[in-house]
């Protein structure tokens, strides 16, 4: 598990054994708020031993970016804290996150301890402020990836913990294209220091306005590249014809990751086009 400072009692960890999946911790001088809490428990409880042991505070929130595996399935390893999500990410983790536990807890015994934490609060609009010491956390709507993606600023430091959001390559195939694209175009124009990513590095200020260029190039580019392939009778064939390299976007990225969701993007985005409306 990697960890960094990222500001005054703001802090980064990414694993190192899951898809460079990010969490975060702001800690005030009383209690600490975790955004996005990870599916291994041995890197969830990491986290939670950094907390209680080096910053010495209680976890009083959880806030999960989304319901995916890799954001939420940690919520059981903070007791008593209150969780905070979406409205959808509750309906989300009662509808696909129980069933998806179950069928990975059979596979996998090191899941055994996990037990799906539902939200407490949750919102659909607006925004949420959280107040942690001298910082306020606020939060709001940042779909796409998901139906239920939330992004957490961290307001004096122009922090933005945005969830898959935004990554090292836009990922669709549980959302919508369009509504990620929104959400790209408003965090290029929040004015932020840097952007922690739910998944890979911190992006710093000088790098944003690439980052959100190029993920805004290659959604464009799958969108344009996808719909002429649904055209054509041998529709699925031709996806495999669209490159990563061609939309600007390396096949290295998470980990070499990046080719398998790129190709799942592609698909998800010919079913979109193609099913009856």
């Amino acid at each position: 598990m990697h960890r960094e400072r990222v500001s005054e009692n703001v802090f980064w960890f990414q694993s190192e054994i899951y898809a460079q999946v990010t969490a975060g911790v702001v800690a005030g001088p009383q209690w600490a708020v975790v955004i996005d809490t990870l599916a291994l428990p041995d890197e969830t409880l990491s986290i939670r031993e950094f907390i209680e042991h080096e910053l010495n505070v209680p976890v009083r929130y959880v806030i999960n970016t989304h319901y995916h595996a890799d954001h939420a399935w940690g919520n059981c390893f903070f007791p008593g804290a209150t969780v905070i999500a979406h409205a959808r990410c509750r309906d989300l983790l009662i509808e696909r996150g129980i069933p998806s536990l179950e069928a990975a807890q059979k596979q996998n015994p090191a899941l055994r301890q996990v037990k799906i934490i539902l939200p407490h609060m949750t919102f659909s609009q607006g925004e949420v402020t959280l107040r942690v010491g001298k910082k306020n956390l606020i939060i709001s709507p940042a779909l796409g990836h998901s139906p239920d993606g939330i992004a957490v600023l961290v307001e004096e430091d122009r922090i933005l913990f945005a969830g898959d959001s935004f990554m090292p390559l836009p990922y669709i195939v549980d959302g919508d294209i369009d509504e990620i694209m929104t959400s790209i175009k408003q965090i290029g124009k929040m004015g932020l220091e840097n952007i922690v990513q739910g998944h890979g590095d911190i992006i710093l200020r000088g790098e944003i306005d690439a980052a959100v260029k190029e993920n805004l190039n290659y959604l464009a580019t799958i969108k344009k590249s996808v719909r002429a392939a649904s055209r054509r009778k041998n529709a699925v064939d031709l996806l495999d014809e669209i490159t990563i390299e061609e939309t600007g976007k390396s096949r290295v990225y998470l980990g070499g990751l990046a080719q398998t969701l790129h190709q799942r993007n592609l698909r998800a985005l010919l079913q979109q086009m193609t099913e009856p409306k």
